[in-house]
């Protein structure tokens, strides 16, 4: 099959998959990926779902077309809320529920799906990158019962051995690390990649190679990542997204094209 479609909109699609009907929803700030993902579910499988959009929750299933606003704080949005929720309460999980699944981007993660969005350095007072901090990644990772992770890079700098700092808690150091610090969520479900997708094997919970996107292979995503994955036997590979995704994409959920700048 000829490459129609981008990395990004491939990368939606895997995000998109993972979400039920009924989910409520919620992606960072800027993250145009995550939000396309979220939004490509909720219109293509997810009719009953709300998304956490301009501080309101809204079911976005009839409106012909949307837009991937720069920001989640967007207040254009609120047209089509149903209520505003203030900000501080956005992940709250003591109240009940408010969201079922996130997709934090991250600096770093490491082979137990903890991640970094603090900074890069030995020293946080001297970092040599700095990151937009923990933000809501800190209680997700604690309590979410699903969250997946998406990186915008593939390299040896962003999957490493070991994160400099953890503001998201995956796995800690092992299979009983949850346990053992009275951790209620699931801990992350996928890493997306723009190379591949990874889980993670259910007794030691390290990170392992599901899929490896249309083009890549299994060589190349060990030569690009900081530590050894789990590989199984065969590697599937990343479906690519349907003629209907794509539709739904292009149509009411980037008309002008955003996602469809990187090829």
């Amino acid at each position: 099959m000829e490459k129609n479609y981008s990395i990004n909109e491939l990368m939606a699609c895997v995000i998109a998959r993972d979400v039920e009907d009924g989910d409520s929803l919620q992606c960072g700030a800027n993250a145009l990926i995550q939000r396309a993902g979220i939004l490509l579910g909720h219109l293509h499988h997810g009719p009953n779902c709300r998304i956490l959009i301009g501080r309101t929750y809204a079911n976005l299933y009839e409106v012909p077309v949307l837009q991937l606003y720069d920001s989640n704080t967007d207040w254009r949005a609120a047209r089509w809320g149903e209520y505003i929720i203030p900000h501080d309460e956005s992940f709250s999980f003591n109240g009940g529920r408010q969201i079922d699944m996130f997709v934090p981007g991250a600096l770093q993660v490491d082979r137990f799906g903890n991640s970094n969005m603090i900074g890069i350095g030995p020293d946080v007072k001297h970092l040599k990158v700095r990151g937009p901090g923990g933000v809501g990644t800190t209680p997700v990772g604690a309590f979410l019962g699903r969250y997946n992770i998406l990186l915008n890079h593939h390299d040896k700098r962003t999957l490493v051995e070991k994160c400099d700092f953890i503001s998201g808690v995956g796995f800690g150091d092992g299979p009983d690390f949850r346990k053992r610090y009275f951790l209620p969520g699931g801990g992350p479900r996928y890493v997306i990649t723009p190379m591949c997708v990874f889980d993670f094997e259910e007794t030691t919970k390290r990170m392992r190679l599901k899929s490896v996107h249309p083009g890549v292979d299994v060589d190349k995503v060990l030569a690009a990542t900081g530590f050894e994955p789990l590989v199984p036997a065969k590697v599937a590979h990343t479906p690519e997204p349907t003629a209907e995704e794509l539709d739904i994409l292009r149509r009411r959920i980037d008309p002008k094209g955003v996602m469809r700048q990187a090829a």
